[in-house]
């Protein structure tokens, strides 16, 4: 008989098989394993066990270990169950619930605020241009409280004729930084005014002229950036597979976890099954090295239509170089805030003033006809131009208040998460010149970057995450760590990148090319 090639199964295939070996999906405790104990327990031949067993990383999160003959355990620390899954669904309810909500109430005041909050404003300018004309023609009501009236609707109809002047008006200043500086969906700031704000103390307005070429933000979006904020920016769902394959090219085709984690500022334990993943899906190897450091190897992916010698892949940017600090209070120019402060302030104001003053539609009706008042229909309260403009006022004014006492503590969480990044920073960079860390370096480096000193259980608990141990041979100035696995990782490395040959990338001469006839 002819030799036929061994058929490789499909990798969830292999991993189904393997979960049924080892107690099926469910089991709660799942021994350290090698290739050959998954193959001996499942049957499958050798290859087929191996993408089994990195299916099974990716889906239940387990990890690599090495020996000290650089022989490679699989682990899975929580059996094959998914305990976070409950928790990840719960939190996937509220945020879905609480996206809904914000939606609908988003969809509300882009209603009320591009059509009730605008036509009220109008609708209370003409009630006040026809009171002070009745009040001129002698129609009005007359003596002291008629001229206190004057003064105060003269006054107010001043105040928003002023500001519409000074937002409108193509000689003034807002007229020319009326365009927000933060545009959602590009993730970036549009001045250099607005990017130098920083995320501890964030300003509530931004000013300064944009650029020239600044898009426009037509009126409703800024007051819906006014009252909740500027939206985030839209975030690609491959983001992190994006920047771990340009590492990749980058790097020859070898990386570790510890690109892993510079790139994307993914902890330990979720970076081992984004791994295990990514060599299913793009056809890569795990190599062990006789000091135990393992290497990822995804040789297809070097391969590129450019000459490799002129083009040189860039490495993507580290993620603490990429500062996402708060978005601004509004992303709105001085201008606009007030505009739309002074129109919710002139609603609250004249809708308290209809309250107390029982002005129904009828009434006014009857007043403007001139009517007087001992004619007028009796006092009832007046929902339209009374209650229901003070309500919504008192509303839009408390969101943003709201959103300025929240702040501060969206403020510390950015911090933290700042201190996190500038700690694996200097991890990484002192697993480079393989020497052990202080743990005040550590807390220094999160202190710059958070703007406070962190709990040493803080740093112990990351140091762990990040594969750490405490160095007992160095401890005469304070406790010391190492990270032998990140050592071994970064001289296998560098071996691999040594020896990785050039023609991977390279795709040979062109043989056929389907425009060209066929001789």
């Amino acid at each position: 008989m002819p030799n036929t090639p061994p058929r490789i199964l499909d990798s969830q295939v292999a991993a189904e098989s393997l979960a049924k070996a080892l107690g099926g999906r469910g089991a709660e405790k799942v021994p350290d394993m090698t290739i050959a104990d998954a193959a001996a327990k499942s049957g499958l031949p050798l290859w087929d066990a191996e993408r089994g067993l990195h299916a099974l990383v990716s889906e239940y999160r387990g990890h690599l270990r090495v020996t000290e003959k650089g022989e490679l355990l699989f682990r899975f620390p929580h059996g094959l169950t998914k305990p976070w899954v409950t928790q990840t669904a719960i939190s996937k309810v509220f945020s879905t619930i609480g996206a809904a909500l914000l939606a609908v109430a988003r969809f509300v005041v882009r209603a009320w605020l591009t059509i009730v909050l605008v036509t009220y404003v109008v609708v209370f300018i003409l009630i006040l241009i026809a009171i002070v004309v009745g009040l001129f023609s002698g129609k009005g009501r007359g003596g002291k409280s008629a001229g206190g009236a004057l003064n105060l609707f003269g006054g107010l109809f001043r105040l928003v004729a002023e500001a519409l002047y000074w937002m409108f008006h193509p000689a003034t200043r807002f007229y020319n930084s009326r365009y927000s500086y933060y545009t959602p969906g590009v993730g970036a700031w549009d001045s250099a005014a607005s990017s130098r704000q920083s995320s501890h103390a964030p300003s509530p307005f931004v000013a300064g002229a944009p650029p020239s070429d600044a898009p426009k933000v037509p009126f409703y979006e800024k007051v819906n950036r006014f009252f909740f904020g500027p939206d985030e920016p839209p975030q690609d769902e491959r983001a992190l597979e994006k920047k771990v394959i340009a590492e990749i090219r980058a790097q020859k085709g070898r990386i570790g976890l510890s690109d892993v984690m510079r790139v994307t500022g993914l902890p330990r334990d979720t970076a081992d099954p984004l791994m295990s993943r990514l060599m299913l899906e793009y056809d890569g190897n795990v190599a062990v090295s006789e000091e135990g450091g393992i290497v990822y190897t995804f040789a297809n992916i070097r391969r590129t239509a450019d000459d490799p010698e002129l083009a040189s892949e860039p490495r993507p940017a580290s993620v603490w170089d990429a500062d996402k600090g708060l978005l601004p209070f509004t992303g709105n120019p001085f201008g606009s805030n007030m505009l739309i402060i002074l129109m919710n302030g002139f609603n609250l104001i004249m809708a308290y003033w209809a309250y107390s003053n029982n002005w129904t539609i009828e009434r006014l009706t009857q007043m403007f006809q001139g009517l007087p008042p001992e004619q007028w229909a009796p006092p009832t309260t007046a929902w339209v131009l009374g209650v229901v403009p003070l309500v919504f006022s008192i509303a839009l004014f408390a969101l943003p208040l709201f959103r300025a006492l929240w702040r501060p503590f969206k403020a510390r969480r950015v911090a933290r998460e700042q201190g996190r990044k500038a700690l694996v920073r200097a991890i990484l960079e002192r697993v480079q010149q393989k020497r052990s860390i202080r743990e005040t370096e550590l807390a220094g480096a999160w202190a710059a970057a958070a703007g406070d000193l962190p709990d040493s259980k803080v740093i112990q608990r990351e140091v762990v995450a990040l594969g750490g141990d405490v160095d007992m041979e160095q401890t005469e100035d304070g406790v010391r760590y190492r990270f032998p696995d990140l050592e071994a990782e970064s001289r296998a490395l560098a071996a691999e990148r040594e020896a990785a040959a050039e023609d991977e990338a390279h795709v040979g001469k062109v043989v056929f090319d389907s425009e060209e006839p066929v001789r």
